[in-house]
């Protein structure tokens, strides 16, 4: 098996990477490459380019293979050989698979692959298109909420998109508990559990979602599963901590113990944080300007600008990140950006 599979079976911190723009909304190479190589030095273990975090809009405006160029160097040139390289792909299947190549050309070890442009589709045209993407490319499947652009994906195409072979893992993002469980239970019964790596991205149960067994039956054998890492635009911010998080979560889960106490009241920290990031209480409109607004107190980012003037700050948002910075500064990792800042945007 290649390095960067063991790296992506194995469990990593992902963090889906912001774009970073100047005020008159050009690419900031210099922030842009500084974010790539914080991620790195916080022992993120791959970085996903040109996701919804790195905004969609970047296709519109002749960023998507730039953007993906910036980051690719820098993994190749500062990270080590078994980083995971994921790229987006999305659109119709004609651009998701020109997506794949490129994505191929530039280094990429595998495309996350978004069906939100495929909203009418049935399953059969589904599994179609995220087959003649994967023979293109590795593919990271992809459970988008709705709220943000995705679509409801239920347990039949789930099952049916397991037994597509070259898909190495599962981002899990529908923020909703019986999807979720619509996604698990198919890999399970698809028995390929141990072949494809489930990654969380409900940042509203991250810490749940990677201490908690999740069995099934298949065929009168119990299956279990777990979430072995996360792929998330949450953890664009906070990242040095996150993976800190992340290795006690893998801890607890070798010694088989039973959770303990503080880990589940952090669950509830990580989420409230998250609901102040991601603009929960507005419907996640000010989702990508949380995370920016986070960056730029950090000194990593200019401002919070967004190539749609539409994605920005909600009304009481900044007050509720005021509130969560203040209420849970172990969850922060301000001293190290502090530290290390200069070096990244040289």
């Amino acid at each position: 098996m290649c390095d960067w599979r063991v790296a992506l079976s194995r469990g990593q911190v992902i963090p889906a990477h912001p774009l970073a723009l100047t005020a008159d909304r050009k690419l900031d190479e210099r922030r842009q490459r500084a974010l790539s190589r914080y991620y790195l030095a916080a022992g993120a273990g791959g970085l996903a380019v040109g996701v919804h975090t790195t905004q969609f809009e970047i296709r519109d405006v002749g960023l998507f293979r730039p953007v993906l160029e910036l980051a690719a160097t820098v993994m190749c040139e500062e990270a080590p050989a078994d980083c995971v390289r994921i790229a987006g792909a999305i659109g119709p299947t004609a651009q998701a698979i020109k997506e794949a190549e490129l994505a191929r050309e530039l280094g990429y070890h595998a495309v996350l692959l978004s069906l939100a442009a495929l909203g009418e589709a049935d399953d059969d045209a589904l599994v179609d298109h995220c087959r003649a993407v994967a023979a293109v490319m590795p593919v990271v499947g992809f459970y988008l909420q709705p709220a943000v652009g995705g679509r409801v994906l239920g347990y039949a195409f789930w099952r049916r998109f397991a037994e597509i072979d070259n898909v190495v893992a599962i981002k899990v993002a529908p923020f909703n508990r019986y999807q979720t469980i619509d996604v698990l239970r198919a890999l399970a019964r698809s028995g390929r559990g141990g072949e494809i790596a489930l990654y969380t991205g409900n940042d509203d149960n991250i810490v749940m979602d990677l201490l908690t067994p999740h069995s099934f039956d298949r065929g009168g054998e119990t299956v279990e599963l777990r979430f072995v890492g996360g792929l998330l635009g949450h953890w664009a911010a906070w990242t040095k901590a996150a993976v800190d998080l992340l290795a006690e979560c893998h801890a607890i889960s070798r010694q088989g113990c039973e959770i303990p106490r503080a880990m589940l009241t952090r669950a509830i920290e990580v989420t409230d944080a998250n609901a102040a990031f991601f603009d929960a209480a507005n419907g996640f409109k000010g989702c990508i300007a949380g995370i920016h607004e986070v960056l730029r107190r950090q000194g990593l980012l200019e401002g919070v600008w967004c190539l749609n003037d539409a994605e920005r700050l909600s009304p009481g948002q900044t007050a509720e990140i005021d509130r969560v910075c203040a209420a849970y500064p172990h969850l922060a990792d301000d001293a190290f950006v502090e530290r290390h800042r200069d070096e990244w945007l040289r």
